[in-house]
């Protein structure tokens, strides 16, 4: 079946209606829309309205407590220790950034862990939000299991994602990936699609390369042997030992760092007690404002404008084709998966709110 073309501002509303229905005020379910429209606006469809039913369950079951609300248990002029408490992990996320952020303004930089989250949605949600205020910033999150280590058979890693942004014109150097090959949100897309994964992806429980995404979906949300490879993929001719240590990394950061829970210790792939980890600073520290600015721009732009490879008629820079797909889904609709319009629909009835 074909996607639907929803127009973004109806999309909106309807996320908003959701939220405000599951239980938060008009300003939480607000900021919880935003998060997924800015996933959906910049074609990272795997985060958008595809995750609406999953947080609808996480509600429902009350991993997600809708009434909690994130608190600081410890603080330095530079930094800060959040706890969650469980709340939906958007809004938590949010509130750290913000503390990052204000610290980084009366500071230069500002440094905050969370434990006891949720899912928070796209990663590069956050430093944008440093960026609109003239910061550079990164963020991470741990996961459930999802990520078999190199060499290894076993879920012991989450997606593990991390992200940067930095301010520089016609718009910011963004840059959001997992550290995985993918998400699960993309084997959860092929599934609903019906179609086989690309080679490479994953493995299954013998520790061979699988493409059936309707299996893997089932066998990770079972906690079951097998699992997304790291970035670089299997083994380590293609580096996959690389985006095994960045995932390490982001554990370091997150769940050590917050002394909440690892991947491996949270309950399925989705995972429950996530960690997060933000960083704000200030590039008005090392020099001139305008001036960093200006030379992240003109190096992007040769970066764009250098000798392309035959058959190639661009070079894009990180958050270049987001930038262009948001332009074009403001323009013609968002597009919604047919299986994810049938979940938003179930979801709409079972809260008694309008429909798309």
């Amino acid at each position: 079946m074909k996607d639907t073309r929803i127009e973004a501002g109806r999309l909106r509303a309807f996320m908003e209606r959701v939220y405000e229905k599951e239980g938060f005020t008009a300003e939480q379910a607000r900021r919880i829309a935003d998060v997924l429209m800015q996933a959906d606006l910049f074609g990272i469809e795997s985060h958008g309205a595809q995750r609406m039913m999953y947080y609808h369950e996480n509600i429902a079951s009350g991993s997600v407590d809708v009434s909690a609300q994130a608190e600081i248990v410890r603080q330095t002029p530079v930094s800060a220790l959040v706890d969650g408490h469980f709340a939906m992990g958007h809004l938590t996320a949010v509130t750290a950034m913000e503390l990052a952020i204000e610290k980084a303004k009366h500071t230069g930089v500002g440094m905050v862990a969370v434990r006891n989250s949720s899912h928070y949605g796209i990663a590069g949600y956050y430093p944008l939000m440093a960026a609109r205020e003239g910061l550079a910033a990164f963020s991470m999150t741990n996961t459930g299991p999802i990520m078999v280590p190199t060499f290894g058979r076993e879920m012991m890693l989450g997606t593990n994602p991390l992200a940067f942004c930095m301010p520089a014109d016609p718009y910011p150097f963004w840059f959001d990936a997992s550290t995985t090959v993918v998400t699960l949100g993309k084997v959860e897309v092929y599934n609903k699609r019906g179609k086989p994964m690309p080679e490479g992806w994953t493995i299954d429980g013998q520790g061979h390369i699988c493409r059936d995404a309707h299996a893997m979906n089932a066998s990770i949300l079972a906690g079951e042997p097998g699992g997304i490879l790291p970035l670089g993929g299997e083994g380590e001719t293609h580096s996959g030992h690389k985006g095994y240590g960045l995932a390490i990394m982001v554990e370091a950061l997150t769940g050590v760092l917050a002394q909440g829970m690892v991947s491996p210790d949270m309950c399925g792939a989705h995972g429950d007690h996530t960690c997060h980890f933000f960083l704000a600073f200030d590039p008005a520290m090392f020099g001139d404002a305008k001036d960093i600015r200006d030379r992240m721009s003109g190096y992007l732009k040769r970066l764009r404008e250098s000798e392309k490879a035959p058959g190639y008629a661009r070079i894009y820079t990180p958050g270049e084709k987001a930038h262009e797909a948001m332009a074009d889904r403001l323009a013609n609709g968002v597009p919604v998966e047919a299986n994810t319009l049938l979940e938003m629909q179930q979801i709409a009835r079972e809260l008694g709110v309008e429909g798309l």
